[in-house]
């Protein structure tokens, strides 16, 4: 069997954890809860369902979490346009197919924002499989999503690319290991300290040295 790449999509193929972050913030102005964009950044990885709590604590989200997920989701869509493919993200799946392995799009988001993904990627005909919200029960740093994922690639080895602790972390559980890009966010120290067997500044230097991951 060969090894499947797993890939993270928001903020490792598509710039869009800062609107995320955006979105989430006014999410909780609307129900009067002030959480610093800086702090939410700090979660963006992490779906509705883990991040709302860890932010606000069990209370408040019992409190307001519905409300403030279904906001996200709202505000979220009203930026979306302004989300773009990250520079190499296609290349880099095109470099993956090229050398054998089966590519799985790991993601939480709903349907249709995925769709829009796939499009904007242009990578409906490379990729071998995807998954969305409906996929999973507990999003990110459980490891339902990359479970799904190891189904989707038909239980083959796996290495996941993602941008984020949490994505790390998730892996780490599915007993995967992680390649990691800066552009989410987070520092090159951060992501090894979480477990990352590799770090690279973006899709492009990724690509580039691909042959010094366990991608090879």
């Amino acid at each position: 069997m060969g090894t499947a790449a797993i890939l993270d999509v928001d903020g490792t193929l598509v710039d869009s954890n800062y609107q995320h972050s955006i979105a989430w913030y006014r999410a909780f102005r609307e129900h009067e809860l002030t959480v610093p964009v800086w702090k939410i950044h700090r979660h963006i990885g992490m779906g509705g369902d883990q991040l709302v709590p860890a932010l606000l604590g069990s209370e408040l989200a019992a409190t307001h979490g519905d409300g403030v997920r279904e906001a996200e989701k709202r505000l979220f869509a009203e930026l979306i346009d302004e989300v773009v493919p990250l520079p190499g993200a296609h290349e880099l799946i095109v470099e993956l197919k090229d050398r054998g392995h089966t590519v799985v799009l790991a993601s939480s988001a709903q349907g249709d924002d995925v769709e829009r993904y796939l499009d904007l990627l242009d990578v409906r005909k490379l990729a071998d499989e995807w998954t969305t919200s409906a996929d999973v029960e507990a999003t990110k740093p459980e490891p339902d999503l990359v479970a799904a994922a190891l189904r989707k690639a038909g239980e083959l080895s796996a290495v996941m690319v993602g941008d984020t602790n949490w994505d790390v972390e998730a892996a780490a559980r599915a007993e995967v290991k992680t390649i990691c890009v800066m552009t989410g966010g987070f520092s090159e120290a951060e992501l090894r300290e979480a477990g990352a067997v590799a770090v690279f500044e973006s899709c492009v230097e990724l690509r580039e040295g691909l042959d010094r991951t366990p991608l090879r």
